[in-house]
């Protein structure tokens, strides 16, 4: 039992959280104010609680595993968690359903985590399914406008749609080999046409979730019409989690196959990279810019992915802790402008330092960091990223690499240029910050500029993959 208690701790301190969730809901309640920061306390419990005896071992005759990599991938996401319930606690405090939301989101964060410690496929599917289904519902929380309900349905559809081909992509691989164990796998792979053929539908299934082109059509129209915590939920948290178990998968199952995913995963990620390049470029609404951006920022994932060395999983690993760092930070402004002033067109952000230079220069330095300009950690991320998918010496592959993250510098300093340097005969008015959200802001800001410069992180990172 004990055992028991010290590998799932992460999994079963978020069962606890929901469990109380729902006790408050069907209780008396309380005003939303003091549920969030009882909400809020709990998640920096539940974060606090990742670095406190860890342990490495497997439970169920190996269907759940855990170790020391795994364990700071969960952390990762509960950091992220963390920062959403501050960074957008003035929509949750209006919300009439905050403890259902946040209901959902642990649900999903649950699937993740169980997701990240499968063990085989079996585990590994019903996992995917309790992560995606509630995320659905989330995108749906905006119940009074239509576009909401749009993106849920959408969300629903590709998911369903997906979870299909992963169905049938697991029934090939147990048909082709008789197993469907993590364990066992890897020896039983020998490249033969039907084992490629399974392979290329889990691979179908991953490059949904990740949106990975051309399975990204239904990325910029969920990111627009979702609530806007639901929509950084969905671009950091989600994102992250699937880029950690895709590692994982690639790395350690199917590696006898690598001269097939090396092939698939170099010629979507360069597609990926172009396409959210040149869409995110004619953007004018600014979550469907930043969907796009995400979908490029996936290509250049996807490089580091492909190095398939100890390397490539720690420079994903660093590359996504500062994602979440800059990408919250970018939504976090994005989502306060919309619930305060109700726009959301990146020519509103015209002048916007005028009125707001604390968002201002948060929203900057998120952009500055999704575009990898020093020194902040972005830099660093994509710099790392880019050197461990050269270690395939495809100097082809990286001089692609490199010419798209110059591209993405144009966007987004066109952003900032706007922000900082365009006139605006009608700027926002002055938002009102209140001190949860500015403490998110600055918590990702420290992370921008130190995650960056304090070199002993990535070690670690790299000590443990």
């Amino acid at each position: 039992m004990n055992e028991f208690f010290t590998l799932m701790k992460s999994e079963l301190v978020v069962t606890i959280i929901l469990f109380l969730l729902l006790f408050i809901k069907i209780g008396k309640g309380m005003s939303n104010e003091r549920l969030l920061v009882f909400i809020q306390v709990l998640l920096l419990i539940n974060f606090i609680a990742g670095f406190v005896a860890n342990e490495e071992g497997s439970l169920f005759g190996g269907l759940y595993y855990t170790g020391e990599m795994i364990v700071l991938q969960k952390n990762i996401l509960n950091l992220g968690v963390l920062l959403i319930s501050l960074l957008f606690a003035d929509w949750f405090i209006k919300s009439s359903h905050l403890p259902e939301f946040f209901i959902l989101m642990l649900s999903s964060l649950l699937g993740m985590f169980f997701l990240l410690s499968s063990g085989n496929l079996l585990m590994f599917y019903l996992s995917l399914e309790l992560a995606s289904i509630p995320v659905a519902a989330m995108a749906n929380f905006d119940l009074q406008k239509r576009t909401s309900s749009e993106a849920a349905m959408k969300m629903i559809l590709t998911s369903a749609f997906s979870s299909g081909i992963l169905l049938f992509g697991i029934s090939l691989v147990y048909g082709a080999t008789g197993t469907i164990s993590f364990e066992a796998l890897p020896a039983l792979l020998s490249a033969a046409p039907l084992q490629v053929m399974a392979f290329i539908f889990l691979f179908a299934a991953f490059a949904f979730k990740l949106s990975i082109v051309p399975f990204h059509l239904w990325t910029a129209d969920v990111y627009q019409g979702s609530p806007t915590a639901t929509t950084a939920f969905l671009s950091v948290i989600s994102k992250g989690a699937f880029a950690f178990v895709f590692v994982t998968v690639l790395y350690k199952v199917f590696q006898p196959l690598h001269s097939v995913w090396y092939n698939l995963i170099m010629l979507l990620s360069i597609v990926t990279m172009i396409v959210g390049n040149l869409f995110a470029l004619r953007q004018q609404n600014i979550k469907r810019f930043l969907a796009f951006s995400s979908i490029a920022q996936v290509g250049f994932i996807l490089v580091g992915i492909s190095s398939n060395t100890a390397e490539g999983t720690a420079s994903v690993v660093y590359f996504i802790l500062i994602y979440i760092f800059s990408n919250l930070a970018a939504f976090g402004v994005v989502g306060l402008i919309a619930s305060q002033a109700n726009r959301e067109s990146i020519n509103d952000y015209r002048g916007l330092y005028q009125t707001n230079k604390f968002l201002s220069w948060m929203i900057a330095l998120a952009l500055f960091s999704l575009a990898g300009i020093p020194p902040t950690a972005g830099f660093f991320g994509k710099l790392f990223l880019i050197k461990a998918g050269a270690s395939q010496a495809n100097y082809f592959y990286i001089i692609i690499a490199a010419v798209n993250l110059v591209v993405s510098l144009y966007y987004y300093l066109k952003i900032i240029r706007a922000i900082f340097m365009e006139p605006n005969e009608q700027p926002i008015a002055a938002i009102r910050v209140s001190f949860s959200v500015k403490l998110g802001l600055v918590i990702c800001a420290a992370g921008i500029i130190l995650t960056g410069l304090i070199g002993w992180i990535y070690d670690y990172i790299q000590l443990l993959g």
